[in-house]
C-alpha cells in the first residue's frame, strides 16, 4: 500500500485542460495496475490530489438532465461561461472563481476498496473544515454534497460533489464555495435539485473574503487524518 499523495495546486486553470490532465494521471494509475496483474509485478501506484480554480463553467454528469442548464449557447457566451458534459456522477454544477475545487486521483486499493466510504470521507472532510469556522454542516438524505440547515426551509448547499471510479481509481471530486459569485447558480438547477438555495463560506461568515490558502490547509489536514495519508509536493515525483 502506498498512502503517500502528491499534492499539486494548479491555480486558475481551464476546465477542459484540467479534465484532460486528470485523465492522464488516472490512466497512468490504471495502466500500472493492469501491468501488475498481467505480469504479476509489484509496481507502486501513485496517488494525486489537485487543487484548482476554474474560470466560469457549467458541467453536467453522465446521468444528468440537460434541461437543468437554463442558458442557451448565446447566453453562455454572454455570461463568459463554458459548458461540458463529463464522465462523473451527479447532475449539473457550476465552477468558478472563489471556489476551492479538489480532485483526488487515488488508487483506493492503497486505502480501502469501498466507494461509499470514500464519498463519506470526502463529505466528512468538508464537514470538519466548516466546523473549524463554527458552521454545522451535514449530509442530506438523497441529495449530494454538503449542506447547512438540513431539514429546514432554509437548507442550502455549500459544497457539490461528483466522482468517477474505475478499477478502484478515482477522479473528479468536490467544489467548496468559499468566496463564490452565487449569481452564477441562478442559471442552473444545481445538481437537479429544485427549490434549494446555494451558499458560500464568506456569506455564512458575513465577511467579504475568506483566505483561500487557510481553507485549503484545513481541508488537507482533515483529509490526511481521515485517509491516514501523507502529502508531499508533486514536484518531488520528477526528481
Amino acid at each position: 500500500m502506498n498512502k503517500q499523495i502528491a499534492l499539486q495546486d494548479l491555480g486558475l486553470k481551464d476546465y477542459k485542460e484540467t479534465w484532460d490532465y486528470q485523465e492522464t494521471l488516472f490512466k497512468g494509475i490504471v495502466d500500472t495496475k493492469i501491468k501488475n496483474r498481467r505480469e504479476e509485478a509489484c509496481l507502486k501506484t501513485n496517488n494525486y490530489f489537485l487543487f484548482v480554480e476554474h474560470p466560469h463553467v457549467y458541467t453536467l454528469g453522465k446521468s444528468g438532465d440537460f434541461s437543468n442548464l437554463l442558458l442557451n449557447e448565446t447566453q453562455l457566451t454572454e455570461k463568459g461561461a463554458t459548458f461540458y458534459k463529463i464522465n462523473r456522477g451527479g447532475d449539473i454544477t457550476y465552477h468558478g472563481p472563489g471556489q476551492v475545487v479538489g480532485y483526488p486521483i487515488l488508487d483506493l486499493e492503497n486505502f480501502f476498496t469501498d466507494i461509499h466510504k470514500y464519498l463519506r470521507f470526502l463529505e466528512e472532510m468538508i464537514i470538519l473544515t466548516l466546523l473549524d469556522y463554527g458552521l454545522k454542516a451535514e449530509r442530506s438524505d438523497g441529495e449530494t454534497g454538503v449542506w447547512l440547515d438540513v431539514g429546514t426551509p432554509f437548507a442550502r448547499k455549500i459544497c457539490a460533489m461528483g466522482v468517477r471510479a474505475s478499477r478502484w481509481v478515482t477522479m473528479h471530486g468536490f467544489a467548496l464555495n468559499v468566496n463564490a459569485d452565487l449569481g452564477y447558480f441562478d442559471n442552473i438547477i444545481p445538481c437537479g435539485i429544485r427549490g434549494k438555495a446555494v451558499t458560500s463560506l464568506n456569506v455564512e461568515l458575513g465577511v467579504k473574503e475568506v483566505p483561500v490558502h487557510e481553507v485549503k490547509q484545513r481541508l488537507l489536514k482533515h483529509f490526511q487524518t481521515l485517509f491516514e495519508a501523507e502529502f508531499f509536493d508533486y514536484a518531488e515525483l520528477a526528481k
